[in-house]
């Protein structure tokens, strides 16, 4: 490996702002925010959108789409 080329691989924890879920893991990912994790060590902080806690795939709330309905209603219209 080339000495001074790879970014910094350090822990750092992501939260879920819509559930206030928190993780500690590895990441190359910078921040100006810091937290102070359950360890008592301050860690770089990453605010996300969307994390297992809160997708609706991971929770069982995801909806189930008609995509032949939507394909036929396409054929039909545009068949001319």
């Amino acid at each position: 490996m080339k000495a001074g080329i790879h970014p910094e691989y350090r822990e750092v924890v992501f939260q879920d702002v819509t559930s206030d879920f928190k993780i500690l893991t590895r990441s190359t990912l910078s921040s100006k925010e810091t937290i102070k994790w359950e360890d008592g060590n301050e860690y770089p902080l990453v605010k996300v959108e969307v994390s297992s806690s809160s997708h609706p795939f991971y929770t069982g709330q995801n909806k189930i789409v008609d995509t032949s309905g939507r394909v036929d209603k396409f054929r039909k219209r545009y068949q001319k």
